[in-house]
């Protein structure tokens, strides 16, 4: 691993890679941190920089935003009008931070869980909650936000998101030294996703052609009921030097920690420096998705540990303690979180229901021979029920 300087960005010491002991409890002590689950303000060698007001304020509206949206998202599902939701609880300081850190030419290849991401990104989380209420397939358009589409197949996104990098590199679009032309491309995905094939197939052919590319793991302790130490003996973001680029490891419910790694990682890839394992480690308060238990498999004291470190409250504090923000400026937040909670409930109900034949319309450019058959077949099975009760 080179020491060079990445610009004006924080590099990767040595230190950041060097083995450590097996309590994983609290991170580790090579955990990057720069704000304390009190709200103190501490400081890293390798990784560090200066936050203004404004910008820990514009973190806190991000958070408690995004949060807003999962718990609307996941009432809206207990109350029928979603099919399924998966929860981001707690994880949204690895979300805002990863996607504040992004520049607009940079390119996003999301899981299932991303909704931090996504409102970083522009997409209006109704579009979200269509995919979730089954009346569209994503219907946010990937060019426009540089965001893709979510990945229901677990760790099929890190292939997409190599061979896309793969291609900005052949676009001229990496290492040429202008910053509003490098970019570079983040692929998300979880400590279960981890142990897919795609997933390791993916550093393979990124190591191997030095692709541009961001792994952003955010390991939330749970793949659904499966605890991390029965997935690796090892931290995961160790994984990476056996493939041959560094990986660090970021307290992922520090906003200021996150933002500030992944500013280093994305600006190595777009210098051309090739990729870098950023893992996120937080914890999902929550549940998997709403079809979860999560008490069947986990202590509750786990839980109330990790409430400890919650995200959004740490801000809170750090904000309040050194004056910040005032009174009006948290009612301004509640207010407006308030008003979006509003516009998702009533958007969401009322979204019109697909019309059947119009699962057709998506599927090929050019239809085929085969699928004109099955659209035939189906609306004739659909007409047989045309006047059965007159």
């Amino acid at each position: 691993m080179s020491n060079q300087p990445i610009g004006e960005t924080p590099g990767f010491g040595p230190d950041l890679v060097e083995v450590f002991g097996p309590s994983q409890r609290d991170g580790g002590p090579e955990l990057v941190q720069l704000l304390t689950p009190e709200g103190e303000r501490v400081h890293h060698p390798d990784f560090d920089r200066d936050f203004s007001a404004d910008e820990v304020r514009g973190f806190y509206r991000d958070m408690v935003l995004t949060r807003r949206i999962d718990t609307e998202s996941t009432a809206l599902q207990r109350h029928g009008e979603l099919g399924i939701w998966a929860q981001l609880l707690g994880q949204e300081a690895a979300q805002i931070g990863a996607g504040r850190a992004l520049r607009p030419q940079d390119y996003v290849f999301p899981t299932y869980r991303e909704h931090g991401v996504a409102w970083c990104r522009g997409v209006d989380p109704l579009k979200l909650l269509g995919l979730f209420r089954g009346v569209d397939h994503g219907s946010w358009d990937p060019a426009e936000h540089n965001f893709g589409l979510y990945t229901i197949v677990i760790g099929a996104q890190t292939l997409h998101a190599t061979g896309y990098a793969m291609g900005m590199q052949r676009d001229g679009v990496v290492g040429t030294g202008d910053p509003d032309r490098d970019a570079a491309v983040v692929a998300h995905f979880g400590d279960g996703a981890s142990s897919q094939g795609d997933v390791n197939e993916a550093f393979i052919f990124a190591a191997s052609y030095n692709a541009p590319v961001v792994f952003f793991c955010q390991n939330n302790q749970w793949a659904i009921s499966e605890p991390i130490e029965r997935q690796s003996r090892i931290p995961l973001y160790q994984r990476a030097l056996g493939f041959g680029f560094p990986g660090v490891r970021v307290d992922g419910n520090d906003v200021l920690a996150t933002y500030t790694v992944m500013q280093a990682a994305l600006q190595r890839a777009r210098d051309g420096q090739g990729p870098t394992f950023v893992e996120a480690y937080t914890y999902r308060m929550g549940a998997h998705t709403t079809t979860d238990d999560p008490t069947r498999y986990r202590l509750s004291d786990d839980v109330e540990h990790w409430k400890l470190k919650d995200p959004i409250a740490r801000v809170e504090v750090y904000l309040k303690r050194h004056g910040l923000a005032d009174a009006d400026f948290f009612a301004a937040i509640t207010a407006e979180a308030d008003a979006l909670g509003v516009r998702l409930r009533e958007g969401c109900k009322a979204m019109p229901d697909p019309q059947p034949m119009d699962m057709f319309e998506h599927v090929y450019a050019e239809e085929t021979d085969e699928l004109a058959a099955q659209r035939a077949g189906y609306a004739a099975y659909l007409a047989s029920f045309e006047g059965a009760h007159s």
